[in-house]
């Protein structure tokens, strides 16, 4: 039975990277949903859907344990699957979030002021100041979001992303840390660190290897239930002429597949 890593795009293969690289044993299946990206600016009742159309079909494709890469797709569905959809539909799957990790290790710092920049939606739901504040009500959380940032991403643009990442970390006042608080983002880690380099800067992408570790460890039933072949597939719902650029921007040699959700 495989890891599944769901995103709303290529994003996510930045997190499936350092996964990875960190348990290199696991069976993989990754799935952009490329056809509806960016969910950062579509509604909630949309992004609900795609995420559990793309939760099906991973489900589909025997994956037992589902990680939601896309922090949209969190901040909007996760609650929902977790106590709705997964107990009714697939009750042996288990499916995890990235904000909750990336919270924890953003409250490790101790830090008053804690900035995130996010998708449209993300920054909408408010989760990240909701949980950052209810484990430490004394914490100020900045939030920002970024529209433009997931485009230029996926479309492999980096021409003006200095200036563009200056812009909007310049919203920013006065803070000690900066969640990136999109799948997309760690692609864009070293502009941030060059606007802000007395800024800690917490990037998905250097801690989710290490949170799914200590989960498998705490969870040896689940642990144990997941093929060790080494064995890992690319998909994507709609393959883009930039695509294929971009992801071998994140791993080299990729070989993107097509699928499409309804054929389940």
């Amino acid at each position: 039975m495989k890891i599944g890593i769901f995103d709303s795009g290529l994003g996510g293969l930045v997190i499936t990277k350092a996964l990875i690289q960190s348990l290199p044993e696991y069976d993989y299946l990754y799935l952009g949903d490329t056809a509806h990206l960016p969910y950062g600016e579509k509604t909630s009742g949309h992004i609900l859907k795609y995420t559990l159309d793309s939760l099906r079909w991973l489900i589909s494709q025997d994956c037992k344990l589902i990680i939601i890469a896309c922090n949209t797709a969190t901040s909007v569905a996760l609650r929902y699957i977790q106590q709705k959809f997964i107990p009714e539909y697939a009750p042996d799957v288990k499916v995890l979030g990235v904000i909750i990790p990336t919270v924890e290790v953003a409250l490790e710092h101790n830090h008053r002021s804690i900035g995130v920049i996010a998708t449209e939606a993300t920054i909408r739901s408010h989760i990240y100041r909701t949980e950052l504040q209810k484990i430490n009500p004394a914490v100020v959380v900045e939030e920002v979001s970024a529209p433009q940032l997931v485009p230029l991403i996926e479309s492999n643009n980096f021409q003006y992303m200095d200036n563009i990442v200056e812009d909007y970390l310049s919203h920013f006042d006065n803070i000690d840390s900066l969640i990136l608080g999109c799948t997309h983002y760690p692609l864009i880690k070293d502009y941030c660190r060059r606007v802000l380099p007395h800024v800690s800067i917490i990037s998905q992408d250097e801690l989710m290897g290490a949170k799914l570790s200590d989960y498998l460890r705490r969870h040896p039933e689940i642990d144990a239930n997941l093929s060790q072949n080494r064995q890992r597939s690319f998909n994507v719902t709609r393959l883009m002429p930039q695509s294929s650029a971009i992801a071998r921007r994140l791993i080299p040699q990729i070989d993107l597949r097509t699928v499409k959700l309804e054929d389940i």
